[in-house]
């Protein structure tokens, strides 16, 4: 789903940001350049969506293994 037209962004590019720590309005607007001027601004107005997906996101990442542990299998 997009949440941006203007800049063509999607629910999938905030997810990546949530992932990567910008889960505050200022951080997630700056990296996702939806507080430019060639933006209408109908997506800042709903920051705080974008914001709780991000942070969704976030969480669910820190949830996650890293990394799954090598199985070294004896024959």
């Amino acid at each position: 789903m997009y949440i941006c037209l203007c800049k063509g962004i999607t629910e999938s590019d905030v997810k990546e940001c949530g992932r990567n720590g910008f889960i505050n309005p200022q951080a997630l607007a700056c990296r996702l350049g939806i507080n430019a001027d060639d933006c209408c601004g109908r997506c800042v107005r709903n920051i705080e969506e974008i914001v709780a997906l991000a942070c969704n996101e976030h969480a669910d990442a820190a949830h996650e293994p890293k990394s799954r542990p090598h199985l070294h299998l004896r024959q």
